[in-house]
C-alpha cells in the first residue's frame, strides 16, 4: 500500500524544524531515520500532510564524553552507537542493544532520538533507556528542558513531547567496574519486535547485590520498570535472583496478540528477567 499524498520539508537546522513544526502544527511530522514513521504511513496508520527531514542535521549526530556521563545526539544513528568506543567502553548495554535493532538497514538509518520519540513499547531502546535511568534533552519554541526517561514515556506512542518540541540529546549514565548488565529479548526471529524484553543493570557489593535496575520490553503500553524485582534483589545474595525474578510480571499488562497471549509474555517474563539477572551478575 501507498502513503498518502504529503508534501515534504528539509530542516536546515534544530531552530528551522522547530519553526516548520509551528508553521504546519499538527499535519507535520518530524523524519530522522524514518523506519518507524514510513511503515505506519504505508499502512496509513499515520497520514501527515507534511514531512520535515531532520536527517541532515549533522550537528546532533555524535557520542561525547561528559563527565559521569555520555551524552549522545538525537540523530546518532544506531550503528554508531553499536560502533562507538565510548559507548562500548563506558555503557556496554547500549552498545550490545543497537546491535539487536532489526535488521542492517534499521542499523544504517534508524536513530536514537527517532526510536525513542516514536515511544514503542515494544522497542529495545525505549526498556533500556529507561532501566538506565537516562535524560533527554528537548528543544522547542519555549525554549529548553531535560525530561528523565522515567517520565518520558506516557501511553502507547506517545510521549511527553510537547508541541513543537524535538529530541536534542540523550545523556546516559557511565556503568562502573561493580556494575553488570545484560539484555535479553524473546522473538520468532532475530529481526522481529520483541515479545518480551528484559534489561537488567546490576550493582555488586561486598559479593552480594547491591542494588538492581529492570526493564521490561512489551509488558505494558510503556516501558516498564520491575520495581518488584529491583527491591528483592537490593542486598540479596545470587540464591535469590530466581525468587526475586519470579515477581517480574507484577504490575504490567501485556497485551494478548498474534505474537504471544498474555499468560505467555508473564511467564516468558519471569524466565528472561532470571536469565538477564544471572547475566549481569557475570560479568
Amino acid at each position: 500500500m501507498y502513503p498518502v499524498p504529503f508534501d515534504y520539508e528539509v530542516a536546515e537546522s534544530t531552530d528551522h524544524a522547530i519553526e516548520l513544526l509551528g508553521q504546519y502544527g499538527d499535519e507535520a511530522k518530524l523524519l530522522a531515520g524514518g523506519h518507524s514513521l514510513i511503515p505506519l504511513m504505508r499502512l496509513r496508520l499515520a497520514d501527515p500532510a507534511v514531512l520535515i527531514d531532520m536527517d541532515r542535521l549533522e550537528d546532533l549526530r555524535y557520542v561525547r564524553d561528559a563527565g559521569d556521563k555520555l551524552a549522545i545526539g538525537a540523530l546518532t544513528r544506531h550503528r554508531d552507537v553499536l560502533n562507538d568506543p565510548l559507548v562500548q567502553e563506558h555503557c556496554g548495554i547500549l552498545s550490545h542493544t543497537a546491535g539487536l535493532l532489526g535488521d542492517p538497514s534499521v542499523q544504517h538509518r534508524g536513530t536514537l532520538g527517532g526510536t525513542l520519540a516514536h515511544g514503542d513499547p515494544a522497542g529495545d531502546m525505549p526498556s533500556v533507556i529507561s532501566a538506565l535511568e537516562g535524560e533527554i534533552d528537548v528543544k522547542g519554541p519555549n525554549g529548553e528542558r531535560t525530561i528523565s526517561a522515567l517520565d518520558f514515556f506516557e501511553d502507547y506512542l506517545m510521549t511527553t513531547l510537547e508541541e513543537g518540541e524535538v529530541i536534542t540529546e540523550i545523556r546516559v549514565p557511565k556503568l562502573g567496574q561493580d556494575t553488570g548488565w545484560a539484555y535479553h529479548k524473546f522473538s520468532r526471529r532475530s529481526q522481529d519486535w520483541a515479545m518480551v524484553g528484559v534489561a537488567a543493570i546490576v550493582e555488586r557489593s561486598n559479593g552480594n547485590i547491591g542494588s538492581a535496575r529492570i526493564g521490561l520490553t512489551s509488558m505494558g503500553s510503556t516501558p516498564i520498570r520491575a520495581r518488584t524485582v529491583e527491591d528483592a534483589l537490593s542486598g540479596a545474595s545470587s540464591d535469590g535472583v530466581e525468587e526475586a525474578a519470579s515477581h517480574a510480571d507484577e504490575g504490567t499488562s501485556p497485551a494478548s496478540d498474534a505474537a504471544a497471549s498474555e499468560d505467555f509474555r508473564r511467564h516468558l517474563s519471569r524466565v528472561i528477567t532470571r536469565r538477564a539477572v544471572e547475566e549481569a551478575l557475570s560479568r
